[in-house]
């Protein structure tokens, strides 16, 4: 696949498929993606694949309270909340992503694969059909969702050994659909 980062709206709108990576805070993620938030709406609307990574993920929800209350994208309906205090925050290293459905996202991934994660906020989904696989760090939380033409991990797929490129080849294969 041929991969291109931008900040320009006509390369998004003429491209196969958006990812938002991330690593940072909600509200800076936001402000910096302003000028491309009607675009990448727009693009999911129009049936286009997006693939969230971390604080990509979260930025497909309704809002954050990371450092107060703030917008999403409201992709996907539902809040994004902090870990509770009686865990290590952030949540960094390794752990187990429990698949509660099949999706072709993990097709050809064995049930309980460990993936690497970086997060101290977790997605709490209002839609409970979004969720693929569950991990469980103080709490049970969604670390895979997905909605039509939206896939998203809260951990890492690019530092996740070959459970993380399997999940980017079928990213590339839904694409190529």
């Amino acid at each position: 696949a041929n991969v291109l980062i931008t900040s320009n709206p006509k390369d998004l709108i003429e491209s196969d498929a958006i990812v938002l990576p991330g690593v940072g805070a909600f509200a800076e993620a936001v402000k910096n993606l302003s000028p491309l938030l009607g675009v990448v709406t727009q693009s999911v609307e129009d049936g286009k694949p997006l693939f969230g990574i971390c604080l990509g993920l979260q930025l497909l929800f309704t809002r954050s309270y990371e450092g107060g209350p703030t917008d999403g994208l409201d992709l996907i309906s539902g809040d994004v909340v902090k870990l509770p205090d009686s865990v290590k925050i952030p949540q960094m290293g390794w752990n187990i992503i429990e698949i509660v459905r099949p999706y072709p996202l993990l097709e050809g991934i064995r049930n309980s694969p460990y993936v690497y994660f970086v997060n101290a906020y977790v997605p709490q989904p209002s839609e409970q059909e979004v969720i693929v696989a569950t991990t469980e760090y103080g709490v049970k939380f969604p670390s895979v969702v997905a909605k039509r033409n939206l896939f998203a991990t809260q951990f890492h797929p690019e530092k996740s050994g070959k459970t993380g490129l399997v999940i980017l080849r079928n990213f590339v294969k839904i694409i190529k659909r």
